[in-house]
């Protein structure tokens, strides 16, 4: 290389890092970690005043007991805790397979390049942006057509759920399979296996943490959720447990909703311990879905 094109090139290098150092760009990238660190504060702000309101009630009797007016000191959400385990369950069992078999078919044995597939592509994509109240219509819709007179049962609740994180393990899913080398694709056709066994046996597993990941991720958010849940009717108090799919429930959001507007200040203390309770089990299976990805995620 001469000497004038080693020059140019060191010039190049210079103005381009006094581009990035402009004052305009200073400025966005002040303001950008200005605002992460402004959401970050009001977030912890809000977690520790709540936790503040409901240090008083953070004992067994919050899991074991139901909601009782009568002594409201001693209130508790053992409905809504096992509520919410079985709507998981049932929307796991709804989602997941469905969501699975949808992508794979989407991702290794789709035509790209027709109408209907391309109609599907962009709807998939719009569906995961849709706000969790439709879900809550279309679930109830689902359920009137099934021929369902009650619908704030365990069916209810969790085809409201599975509904809202299918487009999201659709998508995960993809994601995973498509990070998967090509290379392992074409070694197991070229010795003779089929495109349904090189997915079965080859494809999947390898794409397995991804999926996990993903998974565990979009229950994580179904397990927050309230408004699709207060559409399909789900009681906001019930005094007795979840006996199986057709049983009346109620989830731990809906007795937040209902208690945290109660004019009891024992009520309301215990509906922001239950909040903590909520808060721990969504970060559970956030730090178990990190788990898994560290733990298994292989590199290519």
């Amino acid at each position: 290389m001469s000497i004038a094109a080693t020059t140019a090139r060191q010039v190049t290098l210079a103005t381009g890092k006094s581009k990035d150092r402009t004052p305009v760009s200073l400025a966005f990238l002040v303001a950008l970690w200005f605002s992460l660190f402004f959401g970050v504060v009001v977030l912890l702000a809000l977690i520790i005043n709540t936790a503040i309101d409901g240090s008083g009630r953070f004992d067994i009797e919050l899991l074991t007991n139901y909601v009782s007016v009568v002594r409201p000191e001693a209130t508790g959400f053992r409905a809504g805790i096992l509520g919410s385990l079985w709507l998981m369950g049932f929307t796991a069992l709804m989602a997941v397979p469905l969501g699975i078999a949808a992508a794979l078919y989407l991702e290794e044995f789709a035509d790209p390049t027709t109408r209907w597939n391309r109609f599907v592509e962009v709807n998939l994509q719009n569906l995961a942006a849709v706000p969790a109240i439709v879900y809550g219509l279309l679930a109830v819709a689902i359920m009137a057509l099934l021929g369902f007179r009650d619908t704030g049962i365990v069916l209810g609740g969790a085809l409201a759920l599975a509904l809202l994180i299918l487009p999201v393990i659709i998508i995960t899913t993809r994601e995973a399979v498509r990070a998967v080398p090509r290379e392992i694709r074409e070694g197991s056709l070229a010795l003779g296996a089929t495109v349904w066994q090189t997915t079965w046996r080859q494809t999947l597993p390898s794409a397995i943490p991804g999926i996990a990941t993903g998974t565990i991720l979009g229950l994580s958010r179904a397990i927050g959720e309230a408004a699709p849940l207060v559409v399909v009717g789900l009681a906001g108090s019930l005094l007795f447990d979840p006996e199986g799919v057709m049983s009346s429930v109620t989830a731990l959001p809906m007795q937040i909703y209902s208690l945290t507007s109660n004019s009891r200040e024992a009520l309301r203390e215990a509906a922001s311990a239950a909040i903590i309770v909520l808060l721990a089990m969504v970060l559970g299976l956030n730090a178990l879905a990190i788990f898994i990805r560290n733990k298994f995620q292989r590199s290519w």
